[in-house]
């Protein structure tokens, strides 16, 4: 029988002891190895899980597979790129991005930035709104 009771998000990579040192040591989130295919879990803030595995024809998704939500898009901007992450992925007016790669409040979003994981994947900070949550 279905429940939705344990919900978690997961995606692939090509290389997971980049993403281990990427998400675990760059980003200080709680990376633990997973039992299931020697791939690793993510716990977050909140209770929330991410299950990240190794595919060897993985693609990078062409969309945001994570989200973090911060009261301070600017100052979380400037902390990632002194860690050595690259904000500044999208030039493409249509996202209205700036120097740093902060989308302000483009088309009544949120102040957003984009960023890559080592695997391409496209993760987002942002100052995200209480309806979008």
């Amino acid at each position: 029988m279905f429940t939705a009771d344990k919900p978690f998000s997961s995606f692939s990579v090509d290389d997971l002891e980049a993403a281990k040192e990427f998400y675990g040591g760059t980003l200080g989130l709680s990376v633990r190895p997973s039992d299931e295919m020697g791939a690793m879990a993510i716990d977050l803030a909140g209770g929330g899980h991410l299950f990240i595995y190794s595919k060897s024809n993985h693609e990078p998704a062409s969309f945001t597979v994570l989200n973090f939500s911060v009261d301070d898009v600017e100052a979380a901007v400037d902390d990632l790129n002194s860690r050595g992450v690259v904000t500044k992925i999208y030039t493409d007016p249509d996202y209205g991005t700036d120097a740093k790669g902060i989308s302000r409040d483009f088309e009544g979003g949120p102040s957003i930035a984009w960023f890559r994981d080592p695997a391409g994947n496209v993760i987002a900070v942002g100052e995200m709104v209480d309806g979008m949550l």
